[in-house]
């Protein structure tokens, strides 16, 4: 059993059982159970759904042409095949894609889309409300925690994405998302039993089908789980680093406490089938003084020695109320340099999506802000607002949308 925190908060729980966050397993017992399909032929319909579902993304058991009618209405009466609420949809100047997304009454997530990355672009997905983690210089982790997401709330993101992009069914070829990233809200490892069935549902051949070796889940250091999330999902690694030295990790990334470096690297040197073929990532964003000088980066060359990687620098993006400041392009770029001598594939990370807070450690959930269309609905229904408390227009510059019939003022 996976190592998960203990939350006060939990899911929401429904009369109805939602398909989506069920693995293939799990789909065959919850038919079993719900009387609505013999048992004989359970595997044969669960089949079917699933195609309907993760293949070609409906959400009505009537469209479903290859089930009878008379089982369709008690299936929908026992299950749900519902999309989450998208409460707001931004579209960055350089094509990026963000959205809030209601799980439940007080329970929001972002998740970013970002074109040109991977094979064509890649889905920055959450697997918590808030973090634990507290990273100095990340935006979410000024957010507290409220819960883990469900494997149904983390597929859901994809659904959303894929509704939005006109990707249903599943094309095999010249897809806009082609890689999934868990670098959103919150820690994976700390929620790897959800994570790791909702990557069993995104990598189904015959469902969204998003090979293993396009997911890549980013932690910041649960060492005890990083073996189990090697073998639970043959994922692609990245790790959190930002830092060469306990002491300085240990203020950037405070899990450092716990699980320090040498703790950390000897876990990583044991990851499962880490090879040239399947290099983790670790993730170093630039902070200007603080993490950045030549000395950190052969520092940085010593601490991986031996390991398949490659490191990706990140540019600081800033974010309200941050002191960190990015680092000079020079500065990054000669950090790089003398990673690529020794030998590491050390791309600069082009910053996307700044302009509506969907860079890397830019995600916030809303939830805990008055935004604007919330705001807007008092208005229209006659209900009083202090003009002194409306927040300025964040889609300024911004093209946005008005999907779903919600406003858009972006992620």
């Amino acid at each position: 059993m996976a190592y998960t925190l203990d939350l006060s908060a939990k899911p929401a729980t429904s009369a109805k059982v939602n398909i989506t966050g069920l693995t293939r397993d799990g789909l065959i017992a919850a038919l079993k159970e719900s009387g609505v399909v013999e048992e004989r032929k359970a595997k044969m319909r669960a089949q079917q759904i699933w195609r309907w579902v993760h293949h070609y993304g409906f959400t009505d058991f009537d469209k479903m042409t290859d089930i009878g009618k008379d089982q369709r209405g008690p299936l929908s009466e026992k299950f749900t095949l519902a999309r989450p609420e998208v409460v707001e949809r931004q579209v960055s100047k350089d094509g990026t894609r963000k959205w809030l997304i209601r799980m439940a009454p007080g329970i929001e997530v972002e998740t970013v889309y970002i074109p040109d990355v991977g094979r064509s672009g890649a889905l920055c997905v959450s697997s918590q409300v808030g973090c634990t983690l507290n990273c100095s210089f990340c935006h979410t982790g000024t957010q507290r925690l409220v819960r883990n997401l469900t494997a149904a709330e983390i597929v859901a993101q994809v659904q959303v994405a894929r509704d939005d992009l006109g990707e249903w069914p599943s094309p095999k070829e010249d897809r806009r998302l082609s890689n999934i990233v868990f670098m959103g809200m919150g820690e994976p490892l700390y929620n790897l039993d959800n994570v790791a069935d909702a990557i069993d549902i995104i990598s189904d051949n015959e469902g969204i089908a998003i090979s293993r070796r396009r997911i890549t889940v980013s932690t910041s250091g649960v060492v005890p789980e990083l073996d189990a999330l090697g073998k639970r999902t043959a994922a692609m690694l990245a790790i959190s680093l930002h830092a060469t030295n306990d002491e300085l990790r240990d203020v950037l990334v405070p899990i450092n406490k716990k699980y320090p470096l040498k703790d950390l690297m000897a876990a990583i040197r044991a990851y499962p089938d880490l090879s040239n073929a399947r290099r983790v990532t670790f993730e170093y964003v630039m902070l200007k003084g603080v993490n950045d000088s030549p000395a950190e980066a052969r520092e940085l060359i010593k601490l991986i020695k031996g390991i398949p990687a490659k490191i990706n620098l990140i540019p600081f993006n800033p974010w309200p109320g941050t002191d960190y400041q990015c680092s000079d392009w020079r500065t990054i770029e000669a950090f790089a340099a003398i990673l690529n001598k020794a030998g590491y594939a050390s791309p600069i990370r082009t910053p996307r999506g700044r302009d509506i807070l969907a860079a890397c450690g830019q995600l916030k959930s809303e939830s805990e802000k008055v935004r604007a269309s919330a705001l807007r609905k008092a208005q229209v229904e006659g209900l009083a607002t202090d003009e002194s408390e409306t927040p300025q227009n964040e889609t300024d510059g911004i093209e946005t949308e008005l999907p779903y019939g919600h406003l858009a003022s972006g992620m």
